[in-house]
């Protein structure tokens, strides 16, 4: 499946400031289950990819609820190197540790993103050192750089005019939406000092307070449809 072709698709439907989205009607759909469905990506190196099992559920609930986006609302896994890779036009990775690509899988996930794909990377607190080593071994040669708060993904559908929710202290920085363009496209994201995951989960686990579990909420909605709209 051709990932760029159902994005320039998708731009068609963007229309006086609404967004219609209807990916089963999109050149069959926009992945294996005629949905939007958005992907965990698991990895080697010691980290926990599976971190904070509530979260995409919650998260692509809302988004089914509230945005105009025919959801596939279960979380699927998946590897670089699995065949069904290119199904997916969003991937998820998060966790506290350790990241490591082998050589093939680098050179898979750049041609992933190369040809279409998104992948949002949310710090957990403890994987920044190594996902920075790693993308910098996928794209050697485009940096990653602070997005500006009147960047799209903040206003897209709900406006954060401040950027990025702080959700959990972890060292006492803001938070940081980082991000890596090719030829002009957000391909990765990257959500630093913020911990969304953390704040998609139910309430009862972190026991944040309703505002900044619907803060980000919101704001996963905003990169989701942000993705597929730019």
């Amino acid at each position: 499946m051709n990932l760029l072709f159902i994005k320039s698709a998708l731009k068609k439907t963007v229309s006086l400031g609404f967004i219609i989205l209807n990916l089963s009607t999109i050149v069959g759909g926009a992945d294996l289950y005629g949905k939007f469905t958005l992907a965990r990506l698991k990895y080697s190196g010691g980290g926990d990819w599976y971190s904070n099992p509530s979260s995409l559920p919650n998260l692509l609930n809302f988004v089914a609820e509230a945005a105009p986006l025919d959801v596939y609302r279960e979380e699927v896994r998946v590897s670089i190197m699995d065949k069904q890779l290119f199904s997916y036009p969003y991937l998820y990775l998060n966790g506290h540790g350790n990241i490591r690509f082998s050589d093939d899988e680098v050179l898979r996930l750049r041609k992933y993103l190369q040809a279409g794909g998104f992948l949002h990377a949310d710090d957990n607190y403890g994987m920044d050192l190594s996902f920075r080593r790693e993308m910098k071994r996928v794209f050697p040669n485009n940096e990653l750089v602070e997005l500006p708060f009147n960047h799209p993904i903040y206003h897209c559908f709900y406006d954060f005019p401040n950027g990025l929710p702080k959700i959990h202290e972890h060292d006492g920085k803001p938070a940081q939406g980082l991000g890596i363009f090719y030829q002009s496209r957000l391909v990765v994201f990257y959500t630093y000092q913020c911990d969304l995951g953390d704040g998609w989960e139910d309430p009862e686990v972190h026991h944040d307070p309703p505002e900044k579990h619907l803060a980000a909420l919101k704001m996963g909605t905003n990169i989701i449809i942000y993705s597929l709209i730019q």
